[in-house]
């Protein structure tokens, strides 16, 4: 297991922590994480986009010109799709861009996310985030404490109104709760900085959603036993039943 530093939030080192390997430890499936984005991306679109037809611009009821005698070519309408002010023909219309992905692909992309960003060390823990106030002084101040560059995924176990108004006004800053945790944030930013109570949030949820626990070997020889004595009793009952049809005339 991989052990980073827990800081305070005045950078003092208060010891480490292991990272729960199932999670920042997997391995990096590139093809996953990329249609798990693609997916999240689409369902943020506001599907609200919207072109009228022929059929609902206003005007155009009235044939422009005679049929015939012209010389020119016929028309029915000033609102055909040729005309300018005209309908559009194949235009965007209402729809909905969300893409279902199977949950446990989700899970499979977030942990590539975390893991890559672990191998690159850019994951980093806080002891605790609290501000008394609210004050983007303080945010910043603790930003260069804990000595960290670039854009952040900040990680708390719930929200508070103090902490998320001091980081409100810092653009390279996105604060998240660890229930909300996905794929996209977790790319977009350079780092993922957890508090320690939300990282021992996600790691206790890892562990319950493992693998479930194989059978003991005793278990299994009971099984196994049972099983065989079932059989044992069928194949004493068999020659019995055979001798019964065979004095009753039923089979040869």
């Amino acid at each position: 297991m991989s052990r980073i530093p827990v800081r305070t939030q005045a950078g003092i080192a208060l010891g480490d922590v292991e990272l729960e390997p199932s999670i920042f430890d997997a391995q990096v499936n590139v093809p996953v994480m990329h249609q798990v984005v693609v997916a999240q991306m689409a369902a943020r679109r506001a599907g609200t986009r919207d072109t009228k037809t022929r059929g609902e611009v206003r005007g155009g009821g009235k044939k422009p010109y005679r049929q015939k005698g012209t010389g020119r070519a016929r028309q029915g309408s000033i609102r055909a799709p040729h005309y300018s002010g005209g309908g559009v023909v194949w235009g965007p219309h209402p729809r909905d861009f969300a893409v279902k992905v199977p949950k446990k692909m989700r899970a499979a992309a977030l942990r590539s996310a975390l893991s890559d960003r672990a191998k690159e060390d850019r994951v980093a823990v806080i002891d605790e985030v609290s501000f008394e106030v609210p004050k983007t002084k303080d945010a910043l101040e603790l930003m260069r404490a804990i000595d960290i560059q670039g854009s952040v995924l900040l990680v708390l176990d719930g929200r508070d109104d103090n902490v998320e108004r001091s980081f409100r006004n810092i653009p390279r800053i996105h604060l998240i709760s660890v229930d909300q945790l996905n794929t996209y944030d977790v790319l977009a930013r350079d780092w993922t900085v957890f508090t320690r109570s939300a990282l021992d949030k996600l790691s206790a949820r890892a562990q319950e959603g493992g693998p479930k626990e194989r059978p003991s070997s005793a278990a299994e020889d009971a099984v196994k036993a049972s099983s065989e004595a079932v059989v044992a009793e069928a194949a004493e009952r068999a020659p019995e039943s055979e001798g019964i049809r065979s004095e009753g005339g039923e089979t040869p």
